[in-house]
């Protein structure tokens, strides 16, 4: 079993998924009036089709659950995930108008 760890890498503003210490994937962000924007989800083509996408959405999104953040699902991925996932849309901001 491969071994996946979340890491954050705030000096490039992004989340990382580590599979047996590699980089598999990201989730870039940007800070938008106190809550995180999730711009941008990749997964190295490598990595593909194992389910990381998935892993890369959700520990991110629950690291910042923990953190008491909310959320601004900017990238298509991550507004999807929590459309099939309603226990994370808690987490989505109020939109502003």
């Amino acid at each position: 079993m491969a071994d996946i760890h979340l890491h954050h890498n705030p000096d490039q503003h992004r989340y990382e998924l580590l599979v047996d210490g590699e980089l598999a994937g990201f989730a870039a962000y940007s800070e938008r009036g106190g809550a995180i924007c999730l711009t941008h989800t990749e997964i190295d083509p490598g990595h593909e089709g194992k389910g990381y996408g998935s892993q890369l959405a959700a520990r991110t999104l629950d690291t910042l659950r923990g953190e008491g953040r909310q959320v601004i699902p900017g990238c298509s991925f991550i507004a999807g995930y929590i459309e099939r996932h309603p226990e994370y849309r808690s987490l989505v901001a109020p939109r502003r108008e």
